[in-house]
């Protein structure tokens, strides 16, 4: 079951449901969906994905949700919040490849970072990306992140070494990248 925790007009972000486990496992296990993900190389089971949804269910990682179909899209969350430097790492992934292209990742990473800002208070939050994941770049350079940095050919995919971008995002540039 889902709940309207934060709400666009797309989807929605719900505490996670430990019932979509099967859901969850079978994209982590679609080497398509994995290709961005640190979990590209991971053998997720049924019960190792209930464990883990229910250790992510207790912060502030989130079901997206069609807000038309109320049907399961992927997550995103928070990482490492540091509530005394005001930081956290970001991270998503859209598990059901119907959603890809279409705006809701990038609305699920709005409404996430701006509750992030105007609820927690944080003031820097940053993310690391695959230098190949054209895609993603440019969703989170519209959402006004900035590249601070790069590990030089930290990931090796298909025999081929890339960079890891490190990107972060100041409140300033999230609003004014919105036109707030």
């Amino acid at each position: 079951m889902y709940f309207k925790k934060l709400s666009g007009e797309r989807c929605y972000l719900s505490p996670i449901d430990l019932d979509d486990a099967p859901k969850y496992a079978a994209w982590l296990n679609d080497p398509e969906v994995t290709a961005g993900l640190t979990l590209a190389s991971a053998v997720v089971s049924l019960a190792g994905e209930r464990e883990a949804l229910a250790r992510l269910a207790k912060d502030h990682n989130y079901a997206i949700v069609d807000a038309a179909s109320d049907g399961l899209v992927g997550n995103v969350g928070l990482m490492d919040v540091d509530h005394l430097h005001r930081t956290a790492e970001i991270g998503i992934f859209i598990g059901d490849k119907r959603f890809w292209g279409k705006g809701y990742g990038r609305e699920a990473m709005a409404l996430l970072i701006d509750y992030a800002y105007a609820r927690l208070n944080l003031n820097n939050i940053m993310l690391r990306v695959y230098a190949y994941n054209e895609r993603a770049l440019r969703s989170y350079e519209a959402l006004g992140f900035t590249k601070v940095g790069a590990l030089r050919e930290a990931v090796t995919v298909d025999r081929k070494a890339h960079d890891v971008i490190i990107m972060d995002l100041l409140p300033k540039d999230f609003y004014r990248a919105r036109g707030r």
